[in-house]
């Protein structure tokens, strides 16, 4: 007389289906010591709304012909989320974000302001996720649901990809350290700036403004690419390293 599912919430509210023989006309179904609300009954199942319990409880069906033989039912708690990582990124969504808490092995989907991904359970405490494509930058609440129900109070952000629009000045000894005004959007959480793949020292001025510092380059036009959490922006041939004189 199998069972389905085995697990459920500690606080009840499970549905059950329990499937066999003879079962018309159950009048009683228990989880250990607790009544379950019956739904639903067939001579061949019965589908029950678990009660609140705890631990493994053994499951009995009762007919006018007697009671069934015992079959085990597995309460689970709630999930418990410590924390997550990364805790922000694009908000076209892709990225993996690893989520480390406790209860989490019977994880069944993740959700993200309320739009929903399904999570790879590494073990009962930790899973990864790929996050979802947002539906504007800023922060969403994040939620888990396991057997044992759902759980918030992780926060994730989206940020939107940057763009850089322009370069000032354009050019600059091929020795470096020309001071560049970078100009675009989305710049605040800037990672890095690299010139021609050269990291170059950099300050964040504004959600539109990076002062970077060139580092040394070969004389012609470079790209410059500018990374974020939200992701990167490239400038192709931003900026143009210029020969020193020769005499």
């Amino acid at each position: 007389m199998p069972i389905s599912p085995n697990q459920g919430s500690t606080g009840g509210g499970t549905i059950v289906t329990i499937t066999g023989t003879n079962l018309g006309g159950a009048t009683a179904v228990r989880f250990g010591t607790k009544t379950a609300t019956i739904t639903a009954n067939t001579p061949t199942s019965v589908t029950v709304i678990s009660p609140s319990g705890s631990g493994t409880v053994p499951v009995t069906v009762t007919t006018p012909g007697g009671t069934s033989n015992p079959l085990s039912f597995f309460y689970v708690g709630a999930p418990f989320k410590s924390s997550i990582s990364p805790v922000t990124g694009v908000t076209a969504g892709g990225n993996t974000v690893t989520i480390n808490g406790t209860g989490l092995s019977t994880a069944t989907s993740v959700s993200f302001g309320g739009v929903t991904a399904t999570p790879t359970v590494v073990n009962d405490g930790q899973l990864t996720v790929a996050v979802p494509a947002g539906t504007g930058p800023g922060p969403v609440s994040v939620s888990v649901t396991t057997a044992g129900g759902t759980n918030n109070g992780l926060s994730y952000t989206y940020v939107d990809a940057p763009t850089v629009t322009s370069l000032n000045p354009d050019s600059g000894p091929t020795s470096g350290g020309t001071v560049v005004t970078i100009t675009g959007t989305n710049l605040s959480s800037t990672q890095s700036v690299t010139f021609d793949g050269t990291p170059a020292p950099f300050t964040v001025i504004s959600d539109t403004t990076v002062s970077v510092v060139t580092p040394p380059g070969a004389a012609g036009a470079v790209d410059v690419t500018v990374t974020t959490t939200g992701g990167a922006a490239t400038a192709a041939g931003g900026f143009t390293y210029l020969a020193g004189p020769g005499i």
